[in-house]
């Protein structure tokens, strides 16, 4: 998705006057020969992130992680802040910092309307970058977050939301990283299955209301539906829409598409099952002619591909494992077939057979664009777990990892490609520690996962960041694992470009006005 802000089109637009090219993109993967050097990087100067909310059972006990990697170039000015997504504003003053601007619904001393109240503080507040810090909530009721960074904390800012729920449908460990609004949005993997309850969650948070449509794709194609036609998604709230009000048929593997008529919106879809746990859905890269979805836990004891087309046009599809050894093929899924505007799933059952592996999918003959998902199963018997991995673009010049502790976290990078060096930052902890890197070589296409480095002395949790140092694209996902109750709970966040620079054009007259 692109996670392009209101700020850097404001940027580009005016760089685009002068020099008449602006690019708002992730630099190519090193090793290419482009024209990349006609063009500089600069730290982007604002982050917008959404977070939906985490759940609905009184059981669930919820933990934020804010996280921004010390960038070049950014100065020493900015702050980053998560607000509960029905404040009336996130940039209003908090207290202590400015001018009361309350909205007239608290109480002044006399237990009348006071209409001066002050907004609630933020939920987090990072206070310096390289250095995570955490939140909590519990039970039902915790909201949907909005949050913004600008200055020194946005190149890269990463929250993550993770969730234990120990009973009930989609009981387990739920995990999603906080997403920046945008306006298309794809889903495979999501199901009206009798035994699930999924839900697209929509987080607006502009001033104005956004407007939605909810588009469904099974097996047979398109669901016609007008109820998810227009969806009015209130200024600074959110709204968690069930999957199963938006159709009468049950289908066990579906696509959702969001598409925004107006506005802008983040989007996540939750996915419940009563039998098998729960997770969160993060989107699909953008429809591509090549996918790879990285980390596939080697202890997976199932594992289904679902893919779309989302053209007339027909997808053939080369399926590979990318293992520690190199690339295979799974027998007796040597390619897949995906019609046009069809939802196709495929079971590919234990396809890592007990390494690390990544899912890589390539054209046969023409390229079609396609979205894909892979949903993945731990456990045996009632002791079983799900998560989903989507389809993702590579780590690029850098990604980021939240949430992490002394155990249970596996990174797993992949090389589909030619090699690559990678260097592995882990930060500084949240209640202490020192922060420590180290590189590694991954091969040409291989999957290798690795226990990450843990800072010295490490107090709370810590973060991961990923940085490409040569060679060709690498992709990465970050696994976390807990015990409960014999169940193997877990929940996998794959590893995109942050997108923390921009290129802009170099130029002999001084533009750096334009970088305020």
């Amino acid at each position: 998705m692109n996670r392009t802000t209101l700020s850097l089109i404001a940027g580009a637009t005016a760089l685009a006057a002068v020099t008449g090219f602006a690019a708002l993109s992730a630099p190519d993967a090193p090793g290419t020969d482009t024209a990349a050097e006609a063009v500089a990087q600069l730290p982007v100067e604002r982050t917008s992130l959404l977070c939906p909310a985490p759940s609905t059972s009184d059981l669930a006990e919820t933990s934020y992680t804010s996280f921004t990697p010390v960038t070049k170039g950014t100065g020493s000015g900015g702050k980053a802040e998560l607000r509960e997504a029905d404040e009336e504003s996130a940039d209003a003053p908090a207290d202590g910092d400015g001018e009361d601007k309350g909205n007239g619904k608290g109480k002044g001393k006399d237990g009348g309307k006071s209409g001066e109240d002050k907004p609630a503080k933020p939920v987090l507040t990072p206070k310096e970058p390289g250095k995570p810090v955490t939140g909590d909530s519990s039970g039902g009721d915790a909201p949907a977050l909005v949050g913004t960074a600008d200055g020194r904390f946005a190149p890269g800012w990463t929250v993550q939301e993770t969730t234990e729920v120990a009973a009930g449908t989609g009981r387990g460990l739920q995990g999603v990283n906080c997403t920046a609004p945008d306006t298309d949005f794809w889903f495979p993997g999501a199901s009206t299955d009798a035994d699930r309850t999924d839900y697209v969650h929509l987080t607006n948070p502009d001033d104005s209301a956004a407007v939605v449509d909810i588009e469904l794709y099974g097996k047979d194609g398109a669901l016609k539906s007008a109820v998810g036609e227009g969806i009015t998604v209130p200024p600074h709230s959110s709204e968690p829409v069930l999957l199963s009000t938006l159709t009468g048929e049950r289908q066990t593997n579906l696509t959702v598409h969001v598409n925004v008529r107006s506005g802008r919106v983040g989007a996540a879809v939750q996915a419940l099952d009563d039998k098998l746990g729960g997770d969160w859905l993060a989107a699909s890269t953008d429809p591509s002619g090549s996918l790879v979805l990285p980390g596939i836990p080697k202890d997976a004891t199932s594992v289904r591909l679902v893919a779309l087309t989302p053209g007339d046009a027909d997808a053939d599809l080369k399926v590979r494992l990318a293992s520690p050894s190199g690339l295979i093929t799974p027998a007796g899924h040597e390619t897949v077939h995906v019609k046009g505007g069809m939802t196709t799933a495929v079971d590919l059952g234990d396809v890592t057979r007990g390494e690390a592996g990544s899912l890589v999918l390539t054209p046969t003959d023409r390229s079609v664009p396609v979205v894909a998902a892979l949903r993945v199963v731990r456990g045996k018997g009632d002791k079983q777990e799900t998560a989903f991995v989507p389809a993702t673009r590579p780590v690029g010049t850098r990604a980021t990892s939240a949430d992490n502790s002394g155990k249970g976290s596996t990174l797993s990078l992949t090389a589909p490609g030619a090699a690559a060096t990678v260097k592995v930052t882990a930060s500084a902890g949240s209640e202490g520690g020192t922060p420590v890197s180290k590189t590694y070589t991954i091969k040409a296409g291989t999957t290798q996962d690795i226990e990450p480095p843990a800072p010295g002395g490490l107090k709370g949790t810590y973060a991961l960041t990923v940085e490409t140092v040569s060679g060709g694209p690498v992709y990465g996902a970050r696994t976390l694992t807990a015990n409960e109750d014999g169940v193997p709970a877990f929940t996998v966040q794959t590893l995109p470009d942050d997108r923390g620079t921009v290129a802009v054009p170099e130029a002999d007259e001084d533009l750096s006005v334009l970088q305020r």
